[in-house]
């Protein structure tokens, strides 16, 4: 078990090394047929490996990604050519990564509220994913912030959760990303977003301690502390930024490998620039780097849409492109200048 150890220690570390950050592409086949459906491209197996691989495959991808989420489905695949896609990450210096839990669902008895399902057979399935090559895991709850929620129950049982999941990936080899996203929709102001978030973190490294999680050997994937989407006064970056650290620091234990963000409804731009402000704000007892999803994947997925045979290349460009950006922000130097040249 001791190899093991530190064999996630040195994974986790890897996962937040100077400049790099995780790439979030474990969407499920609902949510992909969604991104699909704006393009015009059809859902089919094929088309999600071939846009996957596509992504996967951008040359020098390695420099700015550290590692990504898959899902299931697409552990599982092999390029046109016959090579596995795990095989193609691993070459490229890439940690592969898998999604595990099956989704949040109506907590029973707290209407508008949700809880993560998964941990039935979820040992088993962790052995099977470190044998296929995973070496690191993600599993999300979802907190939702309204006039009455969230209860001190679902943020409870939601944390949990996340705790018994995170000591079954460490037992089976894997590094646990735990993700508690304090959603942004609705109407409430950046202070109502901080209070919640201070009490989820608070809520999950709670029952992380009481299941001999190693913080060592797990990454936080966080929202960033923002206001409501509705909201009618948005923080600027500066606000986000001062909130989210404010936050961190009164709840996330300083041996923890690292946090990562989610960009959680964030434009391309917003993410970067709100993760390049925490990052110039001086030293931190944790890297602070990222695990986005659609801001790294949008501007691609555009591109790639227009033409899935022949703007592979020019598709692969505009995530190197993101990819440097969000690099740059986890160093605290993007600027106007990097994103327009």
């Amino acid at each position: 078990m001791t190899d093991r150890i530190d064999e996630m220690i040195e994974t986790a570390a890897a996962m937040v090394s100077s400049g790099r950050g995780v790439l979030a592409i474990d969407e499920s086949t609902g949510t992909c047929q969604k991104r699909f459906d704006t393009i015009g491209v059809d859902c089919t197996e094929d088309n999600r490996r071939d846009y996957r691989h596509m992504l996967l495959s951008a040359d020098g991808l390695g420099e700015y990604i550290s590692g990504a989420i898959l899902f299931d489905e697409t552990i599982r695949q092999k390029a046109p050519d016959g090579t596995s896609l795990v095989k193609i990450m691993q070459d490229a210096d890439i940690i592969p990564g898998i999604k595990v839990d099956k989704g949040a669902k109506d907590l029973a008895g707290f209407p508008g509220e949700k809880v993560t399902e998964g941990l039935d057979g979820l040992r088993e399935r962790l052995h099977e994913y470190y044998d296929m090559g995973a070496r690191f895991a993600k599993w999300r709850a979802v907190i939702t912030i309204s006039e009455n929620n969230p209860s001190q129950t679902c943020i409870e049982a939601n944390s949990h959760a996340l705790a018994r999941y995170a000591a079954l990936c460490q037992e089976a080899g894997l590094v646990p990303i735990v993700e508690p996203e304090v959603l942004m929709d609705g109407s409430h102001d950046i202070a109502t977003a901080y209070e919640v978030t201070e009490l989820t973190l608070k809520s999950l490294f709670s029952q992380l301690y009481e299941h001999n999680v190693i913080l060592e050997a797990c990454i936080l994937k966080s929202s960033m502390v923002v206001s409501g989407s509705d909201c009618p006064e948005q923080a600027d970056a500066e606000e986000v930024a001062e909130a989210t650290l404010s936050c961190f620091f009164n709840t996330v234990p300083a041996a923890l490998a690292g946090i990562v963000f989610l960009s959680g409804g964030q434009s391309e731009i917003e993410a970067t620039e709100h993760l390049n402000v925490m990052n110039q704000m001086g030293q931190l007892p944790w890297p602070l780097s990222f695990s986005y999803g659609r801001a790294l994947q949008a501007s691609a997925l555009k591109v790639w849409g227009d033409n899935p045979k022949n703007n592979v290349k020019a598709a692969q460009a505009e995530l190197l492109h993101r990819a440097r950006m969000n690099s740059l922000a986890t160093l605290g130097q993007y600027d106007e200048q990097a994103e327009q040249g």
